[in-house]
């Protein structure tokens, strides 16, 4: 206990009240899905990551057998009140709203703590926003608070498919991804809307730069180009989304996860921005949410699809060796990347496949010019790897 009390003595300690993810304070965010898997991470002032070494150090100090000498000068801690600022904060990146119904999922998350003022706002620009599970409840009682999972957005979709929405959204616990259905109550994938949103911003930031990350469909760059813009392909995780999107001055950045970043805000996901920007395409013209990503719909994806692999990197070597003489291109930005043809000579077909950092898991996403040649593709996929476990 003293070696903590020395180790945070000096610290200033600014304590808000329980808080959706992106709006964690400077030093400690917590972060989880279920109550069983909630953790901390951490981020310096500027919301930049703390990296490997850092936390080592952070830790080395921490568990130190000399404990940290007193302090001569003592911390403070300093209570405040964000929710009404981040609110403001969050609708300044709404444009002209018009008359639209989204039915909200918050899934009993930190999103039901923000989306009652934020529906108050909106509301006054004709917005309406249908409740669903927005009680606070960290049991998360009426479904696993995860929209990447497809019976998870489909408690919205299904919803939505009665009729009288615009579209659907569903947050996870934290509040810091968020899905999307259309108004038919079909899902919206992550890397299109990625897209989606490119083409808009780019027509208010012509020729900037676009991160996105490497599992995301090649409707992706191919979209951004031909917006005027400059795609930028990083591997999967925040912490280098963001590195990179602060070094090339991006004004935007997307994951298949479905975290959102945005230049104006603090080069940070924001599932709530994301939120009120897909309103704001919503309000430009009477064309439904169907149509503004049918062109995006281009290809045939499988989805994420994970296997148990004990030896993940024997693994990859494998598919490496299985693959490269056949292979257009091989690269290894985050796991094995093997791209066969191209956008421009059919047939084409390429995937990913990435180790999980924290379970024995092997990652695959895979891509074809058409669905026949993904699921074939698939197909030998699974062959090789094993048996693909949910």
């Amino acid at each position: 206990m003293t070696r903590l009390k020395n180790f945070l003595a000096e610290c200033r300690v600014h304590v808000a009240n329980a808080q959706p993810f992106e709006m964690a304070g400077r030093l400690t965010r917590i972060n989880g899905l279920v109550m069983e898997a909630a953790g901390l991470k951490l981020a310096l002032g500027s919301g930049c990551r703390i990296d490997a070494p850092g936390i080592g150090a952070i830790e080395a100090r921490a568990t130190a057998k000399v404990a940290p000498p007193p302090v001569q000068r003592r911390g403070e801690v300093r209570k405040e009140e964000m929710l009404a600022r981040y609110v403001e904060h969050v609708m300044r990146f709404a444009g002209v709203l018009e008359k639209r119904r989204l039915l909200v999922d918050a899934a009993n998350g930190m999103a039901g703590l923000i989306l009652p003022p934020l529906s108050e706002k909106l509301r006054k620009h004709g917005v309406e926003l249908e409740p669903l599970f927005w009680e606070l409840d960290g049991r998360f009682p009426n479904h696993e608070a995860n929209p990447l999972k497809p019976e998870v957005l489909a408690v919205v979709g299904d919803r939505v498919k009665q009729g009288g929405f615009h579209a659907g959204a569903s947050f996870d616990g934290d509040a810091d991804r968020c899905a999307f259905v259309d108004e038919k109550g079909d899902a919206v994938p992550n890397d299109l809307l990625t897209a989606m949103l490119a083409r808009e911003l780019l027509q208010r930031h012509p020729g900037a730069a676009i991160v996105y990350d490497l599992r995301s469909s090649w409707i992706v760059p191919e979209t951004i180009q031909a917006a005027g813009g400059r795609p930028i392909r990083e591997r999967v995780g925040h912490s280098f989304i963001k590195e990179t999107m602060r070094r090339e001055q991006a004004v935007f950045g997307g994951e298949l996860s479905g975290h959102y970043y945005w230049k104006e805000h603090f080069y940070s996901d924001s599932a709530m921005v994301a939120f009120v920007e897909v309103l704001t395409i919503l309000s430009t013209s009477d064309a439904p949410f169907s149509e503004r990503v049918l062109d995006l719909r281009k290809y045939a994806a499988t989805g994420e699809i994970n296997f148990e692999v004990e030896d993940k990197a024997k693994a990859m070597a494998d598919l490496r060796k299985r693959f490269q003489r056949e292979a257009t291109r091989v690269d290894e930005l985050d796991g094995i990347t093997v791209e066969i043809g191209s956008v421009a000579k059919r047939p084409w077909w390429w995937f990913n496949v990435r180790p999980s950092n924290t379970e024995p898991l092997l990652r695959l996403n895979l891509e074809a010019s058409d669905p026949a040649l993904r699921d074939e593709k698939r197909d030998l996929l699974v062959t090789l790897l094993g048996t693909p476990v949910h």
